[in-house]
């Protein structure tokens, strides 16, 4: 079951629905047989037992009681905060069992489970939330390596301004009397993925393919570091319309340079530079150990900005 991305239930219906933290890492179905094993599978359907082995001691948890859960697997930074970054070093290691293990040696990740579908040879899916809940937390499940974190009841808007203080990704919101539907995209699950704003310099763009060909795919964007170099932190491809993306073409036709403005220069294919002239504004959610945004998206040019006004300065690197 999947969650839509949405905002807050209106304040009068907010005892209606629960609230968990929105995790960042890769999502999992756990079998548990009840002979001792465990399976997980990702969402694309693919085993991906082998890449956790840390996690095959969730097989003897429930005993010889069978049981299908959902959580997500994360790798936690020195904060205990999911770090995407870290996790991806993992991820294709189904098929690399000895790779895996050193890996899981040295930086173990976390499995947090949020819900149960199937247990004790019986199907939960057709029960309301909140009973699933009070199910999957009889079960005990802590570990070494796995837990069960607490869902909060009404009181969204403080639970979300708490994600924020803390930086973590977002906030789920689930309908208590919502039942769980394998595979839908659902209304009675919301997602809210806090976003942060930050002014860049526009250094170059990427061709568009398709009816984007002769526009800009994206635009590859800059902060300055201490030395005053401007660093690549990302290339942004969404936010225009196709109105604006025309002006944003012309704005760069007239700005084109044979010179890269970034230092170091990135390696990618097919770009196209330009004076580092333009600031404009960007939405992400959170930042690679590199600086680079993740899932940046355009929010304005501001042509009211130098580049030497604009606040556009790398943050100190992340712990």
């Amino acid at each position: 079951m999947l969650a839509t991305p949405g905002t807050l239930p209106p304040p009068s219906q907010d005892a209606k629905w629960a609230y968990e933290t929105k995790q960042d890492g890769q999502r999992a179905v756990v079998y548990l047989p009840g002979d001792g094993s465990v399976v997980l599978r990702a969402r694309s359907g693919e085993v991906i037992t082998g890449a956790y082995p840390e996690l095959l001691g969730l097989g003897r948890a429930l005993g010889d009681t069978p049981a299908v859960l959902d959580g997500e697997v994360l790798a936690l930074d020195a904060r205990g905060r999911a770090d995407f970054q870290r996790l991806q070093s993992r991820m294709g290691l189904a098929h690399a069992p000895r790779r895996a293990a050193l890996r899981a040696a040295r930086a173990p990740v976390h499995l947090v489970l949020f819900d149960v579908m199937h247990l004790a040879g019986s199907s939960l899916l057709p029960l309301p939330y909140v009973r699933r809940r009070g199910r999957l937390e009889e079960l005990g499940l802590a570990g070494p390596y796995w837990s069960t974190p607490a869902a909060v009841v009404g009181h969204g808007a403080e639970a979300l301004a708490a994600t924020r203080e803390h930086g973590l990704e977002g906030l789920v919101c689930k309908r208590l009397d919502s039942v769980y539907e394998p595979g839908v995209r659902s209304r009675a699950w919301i997602k809210i993925r806090n976003m942060h704003g930050v002014d860049v310099i526009v250094g170059g763009w990427l061709p568009g393919k398709g009816r984007l060909t002769g526009l800009p795919g994206a635009v590859l964007v800059g902060q300055r570091a201490p030395d005053g170099t401007l660093r690549h932190v990302g290339a942004v491809g969404t936010g225009w319309s196709e109105t604006e993306r025309g002006q944003l073409a012309s704005l760069l036709a007239d700005l084109a340079s044979d010179v890269c403005p970034f230092s170091p220069a990135p390696r990618l294919a097919g770009a196209r530079w330009v004076l580092p002239r333009l600031v404009g504004e960007v939405r992400y959610s959170t930042r690679t150990r590199a600086g680079l945004l993740r899932q940046p998206s355009w929010l304005r040019l501001r042509q009211d900005l130098t580049p030497e006004e604009s606040s556009a300065d790398l943050p100190d690197p992340p712990v």
